[in-house]
């Protein structure tokens, strides 16, 4: 657990699950607002047991900001840990070592930083964070942006046929 200013990271616990699923349907419900339906909204993503399986491996965090819930993502660290960056188009990876991987960021809205503190914490962790969006999620590529992460290429993911956008920060 590591604290940054008001908000606390922690890994998920299974009584966390409801909150978790309401921050993401909160998230598919932005991200459509916001122009960017199809990131997660046809196929519902992430479903449940992928949301299960995290929590009971580890994988699976929160963010709490005075004790409520307010974000959660999932947070893996290795070496070739994300099959769907093996392949990069339109450029690479600016980096071959040991990195860390966010997925499914998402956060309620009730307080602004939300995902810098996520984002942040993982760059902790890792030295070496990877991420990547949807083309239409405008949002995401601001905040990744501004935190300092440099577009390195185009990846494709399982649960679609969307291309995804890849970014990499590292020290």
């Amino acid at each position: 657990m590591q604290k940054n200013n008001d908000f606390i990271i922690r890994k998920s616990k299974e009584e966390d699950f409801d909150r978790i699923m309401e921050l993401y349907e909160y998230a598919r419900e932005f991200m459509a607002r916001t122009g960017n339906p199809n990131q997660w909204g046809p196929n519902r993503w992430p479903p449940e047991e992928v949301v299960r399986e995290e929590t009971a491996s580890g994988h699976g965090y929160v963010c709490e900001y005075r004790g409520k819930v307010v974000g959660a993502f999932a947070y893996y660290y290795g070496k070739e840990i994300e099959p769907s960056y093996r392949v990069i188009e339109d450029g690479g990876w600016r980096k071959d070592s040991a990195y860390g991987v966010i997925h499914r960021l998402a956060g309620d809205g009730s307080v602004k930083g939300i995902a810098r503190a996520c984002l942040d914490w993982a760059y902790e962790e890792s030295g070496h964070l990877r991420v990547d969006t949807h083309r239409d999620n405008k949002v995401m590529q601001g905040i990744l942006g501004r935190l300092g992460f440099t577009h390195c290429g185009t990846i494709y993911v399982e649960q679609d046929e969307y291309p995804r956008l890849a970014y990499d920060k590292f020290k």
